[in-house]
């Protein structure tokens, strides 16, 4: 097996563009009590990630220690994390913001011997009995308190120790091979308790290349990720950073004046945006004729983007300026690409119509097939699985991107993945079917369908027919009852200041949307409900299982057990 290392790519990039700026904070200090406006050259962060990367050698993370990492987007998030990669450690990273109990179970899961946070972060697993059983080596970026271990200061120092303080930290980089485990990325966890995806450093190579070949990235770009995992990438496709002034767990609530103040001053290029936050800047930018003449390109992924709202973001663009949303997974990604001016088009009026969400081609070399539907476990590939062209079914992907396993959970690998051959192929967990162009359109998720008398009744296919009320800002669709026998139910969120005395009037307005269709007709029960849970990672995927309990609830029906499928990110 060939050795590999993801953090090749920031060296190579460090040798040919030394004086590029890799990540520019603009406001305020940092985390590390660098002053305001920090900066860091590709050779100052190359050379930082190795003096860090001998410091975490010396104290003993090394090639293969798992290692919690909670430090919010900074500086010393890229260099520690490429730091973990040089020194052939496995980086664990979990969404803080999700429950106290899920985030414990989590980092049990993990089993970390390592812990790199923030004070908060420590403070949190000090109080909340965190990986108490695992961990033996801890790393605090800002003040430490009360539990000891390092600062990020002394790790560098370390780092530094017998060195020619004239000349540069020597290299390092792991010889680490490309099936070795790289990270433990987890899953956002919007329909059961996150996983760990365990990457492989092939797998990080491969995405790179993927969507550097997708959206045609170059180096010398300047990106606004307001996703932070995202912004790993940046270094390795030669894009200079800027760190924008939110907070990451809340992109919904981020203020678009500001992004759209930094995306002017520093000529961004790339601007990657949950579809809750392309929402908040295309609904406070479009009314105020805001342009963003440097933007060649918006990525909005985490949930399915409306076609109203990429409209919307389209006038703020240039005319060459492009709005992707790419479909995949924490576990694959990215699947398949379509650009906003397909979705305009083509395939607005086929998704008001039911047709569900086109997410276009399918990126080159996965290979994509569509499955019959079924919540069992699947051993083995059968050609016998696949659906005709037009069926809806599983969405399958096999390719260099696609994971393999998930970290000590056997029964996700069971229900997510199949054997074919010496390959695995990873069920999505998405419903989906192939059209008469070979495009590719996603349903709604398998364990979200409502099993109906008449068949299976899908939430992509549904929600954005009663998405098009002017007075609706969005709506979920549940199933009542048992499966096979469920109701199907619609819940609805308004827009802002719609009063109650307008609820009947939309209620049957909204039913007679239902009756236009074939597939909608048997929707009679239509809730409101204030505003919906969301996922912490994008604000966007809805929290159907939650609005299900409480639909059941309030009507009175019992809820059955439900399978929980894997975790979607388009």
């Amino acid at each position: 097996m060939d050795s590999a290392n993801i953090a090749s790519a920031l060296t190579r990039m460090a040798r040919e563009r030394p004086h590029q700026i890799a990540i520019f904070v603009p406001c305020g200090a940092d985390i590390a009590g660098r002053p305001a406006h920090t900066h860091l050259t590709y050779a100052q962060l190359d050379e930082e990630s190795d003096a860090i990367a001998c410091g975490l050698e010396r104290i003993g993370i090394g090639r293969g220690v798992r290692t919690v990492l909670m430090v919010r987007p900074s500086v010393e998030l890229f260099v520690l994390m490429f730091a973990l990669f040089k020194a052939g450690a496995v980086p664990v990273l979990i969404d803080p913001g999700i429950a106290r109990t899920a985030l414990k179970q989590c980092l049990a899961e993990a089993e970390p011997a390592a812990f790199i946070g923030i004070p908060l972060a420590h403070a949190a697993r000090v109080a909340l009995g965190w990986g108490r059983r695992t961990l033996r080596t801890l790393v605090t970026v800002g003040p430490r308190v009360m539990w000891g271990g390092y600062s990020y200061a002394q790790l560098l120092k370390i780092g530094r120790e017998g060195s020619d303080a004239r000349k540069r930290t020597p290299a390092v980089l792991a010889d680490t091979r490309e099936d070795e485990a790289a990270a433990i990325l987890y899953t956002s966890g919007s329909t059961g308790i996150p996983k760990g995806v365990v990457y492989q450093h092939r797998h990080f190579m491969a995405q790179v290349e993927l969507l550097r070949a997708a959206f045609d990235i170059r180096p010398g770009e300047i990106d606004l990720p307001t996703f932070p995992p995202f912004a790993l990438f940046d270094p390795a496709l030669g894009m200079t950073t800027v760190i924008p002034e939110m907070d990451p767990t809340r992109p919904a609530m981020a203020d678009p004046a500001k992004l759209i103040q930094t995306i002017h001053d520093f000529g961004v290029t790339n601007l990657f945006a949950s579809p809750a936050l392309v929402n908040t800047i295309s609904r406070w930018g479009a009314p105020r004729g805001v342009k963003l003449p440097t933007l060649k390109r918006v990525i909005s992924a985490g949930a399915p983007v409306p076609v109203a709202v990429v409209e919307r973001m389209r006038k703020l663009l240039p005319e060459d300026g492009k709005l992707w949303t790419p479909y995949g997974a924490t576990e694959c990604l990215p699947v398949a690409v379509v650009e906003g001016r397909e979705l305009i088009e083509h395939a607005r009026g086929r998704t008001e119509h039911g047709a569900g969400t086109l997410v276009g081609q399918v990126v080159a070399p996965n290979q994509v097939r569509v499955i019959r539907i079924s919540d069992a476990p699947i051993e083995h590939w059968s050609d016998e699985l696949v659906v005709p062209a037009g069926t809806v079914g599983e969405i399958t992907v096999t390719g260099p991107t696609a994971t393999e396993r998930y970290y000590n959970r056997a029964d996700a690998d069971r229900i997510g993945k199949i054997r074919e051959g010496a390959r695995t192929v990873h069920r999505m967990g998405d419903l989906g079917y192939f059209d008469e162009a070979g495009r590719l359109w996603m349903c709604g998720r398998r364990s979200q369908r409502v099993q109906a008398q008449g068949g299976p009744i899908c939430t992509e296919q549904v929600e954005p027919i009663f998405n098009t009320h002017p007075q609706v800002f969005r709506s979920a669709l549940v199933g009542i009852g048992q499966p096979g026998e469920e109701e199907p139910v619609l819940i609805v969120e308004l827009e802002p200041g719609v009063g109650r005395e307008q609820h009947e009037r939309i209620r049957e307005e909204l039913r007679a949307l239902a009756a236009r269709h074939s597939h909608t007709r048997t929707i009679q029960r239509i809730l409101y409900y204030p505003r919906f849970p969301v996922d912490i990672r994008h604000n966007a995927k809805i929290g159907r299982e939650y609005l299900k309990r409480w639909a059941a609830e309030k009507l009175g029906v019992p809820v059955p057990q439900v399978a929980i499928g894997t975790e979607r990110q388009a």
